[in-house]
């Protein structure tokens, strides 16, 4: 049979979960760190784990993409959810220097900017705790002290969203200089979209690449073959072309790509990976022989 359960509680009682013998199998969602904690501490014990820990999804725009499809895709997974769900997209990064890249940049930021504080269609809520604002308030400080370009400030939320009540921050657009920035490389988890612009393809996948999540990327191009080399090339298991909350369908499976910080343990979390996980194959060789004749 299987539970679902919604646990309480620091190390202990998740260890004590684990632990019971009447607990076969565990699926998790959270941070990296503890995703390896949870899928190591199971395959102690000889249970099946699937642990999917954290992301930091890349979004690739070539020159030729529709600007307006595009731009507005790219604010929807990057601020849906307040930023605050595994398939956001926090990095965009835009092939090249020109009128085309320029106009993409300025729509991105002109949608992001329109959204408001709330909870109903087309707002965005804010985030779920004060130590999560914080952090996200943290690596926007650091972006702007090491030089990049804030293109859209969402930080004046903080006090006037919300009656200055709850964890409000906005839409955050950082245009970057360095792809070595914290913000273009580390989890932040929260409605910011970290901007570079790279000189080539090459350039642009070896970034994705190199970054050591590996949940989701996608490429916005109007060319077949230019999205083929894309995805033949990202370093992620859920990829999107002109899609940048590419989740899959049934009955192809959700879940990071094995060897990265965003997947420990085994299978996937739906589709034919969920059934693979929450069952057992139970193989039958038979052989008949002898049976009487029924004239």
């Amino acid at each position: 049979s299987i539970m679902r359960m919604l646990v309480q509680g620091g190390g202990e009682v998740v260890e004590a979960l684990i632990d019971h013998e009447d607990v076969s199998a565990i699926t998790f969602v959270g941070s990296s760190p503890v995703a390896k904690l949870v899928s190591t501490r199971c395959h102690t014990h000889h249970k099946r784990c699937t642990a999917l820990g954290g992301a930091k999804n890349h979004l690739i725009a070539l020159p030729d993409c529709h600007i307006e499809d595009a731009a507005r895709d790219i604010v929807i997974s990057a601020m849906g959810c307040a930023g605050q769900r595994c398939m956001a997209a926090s990095v965009l990064i835009i092939v090249g220097n020109g009128s085309p890249q320029e106009k993409l940049l300025k729509k991105v930021v002109e949608v992001a900017g329109s959204i408001e504080p709330g909870v109903g269609p087309g707002q965005m809520g804010p985030v779920i705790s004060p130590d999560s604002l914080e952090k996200i308030r943290e690596y926007i400080g650091k972006a702007r002290e090491g030089g990049a370009e804030i293109l859209l400030d969402g930080l004046p939320w903080v006090t006037t969203a919300g009656g200055g009540v709850g964890n409000w921050i906005g839409p955050t657009v950082i245009r970057h200089k360095s792809s070595d920035d914290a913000a273009m490389k580390e989890e932040i988890f929260g409605p910011v979209l970290s901007v570079y612009h790279a000189s080539s393809w090459d350039e642009a996948i070896q970034i994705e690449n190199s970054n050591p999540f590996g949940n989701a990327a996608c490429v916005y191009t109007s060319n077949g073959g230019y999205a083929d080399w894309f995805t033949d090339r990202f370093r992620a298991s859920m990829l999107g072309v002109n899609i940048g909350i590419p989740v899959p369908r049934e009955p192809f499976s959700f879940g990071g790509l094995y060897g990265t910080l965003s997947k420990y343990g085994d299978m996937d979390i739906t589709g034919d990976g969920a059934m693979e996980f929450f069952t057992n194959r139970i193989k039958i060789t038979s052989k008949w022989g002898g049976i009487p004749s029924s004239g």
